[in-house]
């Protein structure tokens, strides 16, 4: 793999005191292919970046997930890099993200928490972070560490192979849910993060977009792990009716009053939630027979199964 199969895309936005020492170090590395595409920021990123020796694009719809799509169908190199413009991320470590695709790997997520700088995650976005992280571990059961990292290098075929749709901060996380889905080779390496630099500021709101994150992930555990799915929200449901119910048999030995609707919604609630339980039972165990199924399928194709020594993520 040449620097000449390759393409840096940088999406940015009002990041004009760091969008341009990016781009020089990208190109220090090599890479004379170095995107910019600008969400139409108001500080003269577009113009730093260009003089940095990138090229501009002016983005047409609006976040950053639609961004990398449209940057994405504007350039036509085999090889990605895809890294946040912020100034957080070395350039430095990019053959270090390269690597495990020359092994055979289709996607790489670049670690945040392998070499993270002191000060560079505020103790709330580092506790979101763990919380969706871990949730993806558990749902979709492929081990990565940084599903929301900024940094990231993947092939163009399997960029193309995903129904990508998230238009904000929620496209890494997308990314990492349609590779496992679909069964695309993954690798995860160790980088460095560095803390913003005084005067920068991030685009990133940790609540809402944090919020948007969470339910995007739940959203598409119903088809990768139904059993999380409905089974959360079976056992949600139950718990509800369970306290609705305590609270009739309370009220009724304590003042001898009845609440006949109360009473009618907990039952409902008890038989509605276990119902929903068993369906995620039974929906769980449809996907493992058609996983099983299409393993069978591929082992009398006949067809070797690639590996990445060293950098395959496991699954559980």
């Amino acid at each position: 793999m040449d620097t000449e199969d390759v393409v840096v895309i940088i999406p940015t936005l009002d990041e004009a005191t760091t969008v341009g020492e990016v781009v020089a170090g990208f190109r220090a590395q090599g890479f004379d292919a170095v995107v910019v595409i600008d969400g139409h920021s108001r500080d003269g990123t577009p113009t730093v970046a260009a003089d940095a020796g990138a090229s501009v694009l002016q983005q047409r719809g609006q976040g950053k997930g639609a961004a990398v799509r449209e940057a994405v169908a504007a350039t036509d190199r085999p090889v990605i890099v895809l890294v946040d413009g912020d100034g957080t991320y070395l350039p430095e470590e990019v053959g270090e993200l390269l690597a495990p695709l020359r092994r055979g790997a289709a996607h790489v997520i670049g670690n945040r928490f392998g070499r993270m700088q002191p000060g560079a995650m505020t103790r709330l976005n580092r506790l979101g972070n763990r919380a969706i992280n871990w949730g993806y571990r558990r749902i979709h059961g492929v081990e990565l560490t940084d599903v929301l990292s900024g940094y990231r290098a993947f092939t163009r075929e399997s960029f193309t192979q995903m129904p990508l749709t998230a238009d904000g901060f929620g496209i890494e996380t997308q990314m990492a849910v349609e590779c496992a889905k679909r069964g695309v080779p993954m690798a995860e390496v160790d980088i460095s993060y560095l803390p913003r630099i005084a005067g920068s500021e991030t685009n990133l709101r940790p609540v809402r977009d944090g919020g948007i994150i969470i339910i995007e992930l739940f959203r598409r555990a119903k088809t990768a792990n139904p059993l999380v799915y409905f089974g959360a929200v079976g056992l949600l449901v139950m718990l509800i009716g369970a306290l609705l119910g305590a609270y009739v048999v309370y009220r009724w030995t304590t003042v001898g009053a009845s609440h006949e609707l109360l009473a009618v919604a907990a039952v409902a609630g008890v038989i509605f939630g276990g119902q929903l339980l068993i369906f995620g039972f039974l929906a769980d165990m449809l996907v493992s027979l058609q996983d099983q199924l299409l393993e069978r399928l591929a082992s009398t194709d006949g067809s070797p199964e690639e590996t990445t020594e060293g950098t395959e993520i496991r699954r559980r």
